[in-house]
């Protein structure tokens, strides 16, 4: 039980911060609300519109292919560690990625998938 002292006193420590801290701010913080206060603020741009509002299939078409290739990107790193180890292998290892990553950067973006003007260019 000795060995679990230590543990409980810096516990209670944490839960006694926590709590006096919030009971204090109740007694000592400012309680006047006003509609500026109160209003919801992002950015410095006051909020327009319905936070509801349907987005463009494009926004998920991005947002997708950037998560895509930031994964793929993450793959460089342990063939970086390993990169003495691969020697020759691992050079044309990651000579091929980069072609697959790169074909595949070429086809979403003659399929318009980066083009935000609403035209379509063949």
């Amino acid at each position: 039980m000795q060995s679990f002292w230590p543990i409980l006193v810096l516990l209670g420590l944490g839960l006694g911060f926590a709590g006096g801290s919030v009971l204090l701010s109740q007694f000592v913080g400012p309680r006047k609300p006003t509609p500026e206060k109160s209003a919801p603020y992002e950015c410095g741009v006051p909020p327009v519109g319905d936070a509801r509002e349907r987005q463009s299939v494009k926004f998920y078409l991005v947002a997708m292919i950037f998560l895509l290739f930031d994964i793929e990107v993450a793959f460089l790193y342990p063939w970086a560690i390993a990169f003495r180890t691969l020697a020759w292998t691992g050079f044309f290892q990651i000579v091929t990625f980069f072609l697959l990553l790169v074909t595949g950067y070429i086809y979403v973006w003659r399929k318009g998938v980066f083009d935000w003007s609403g035209e379509r260019h063949r």
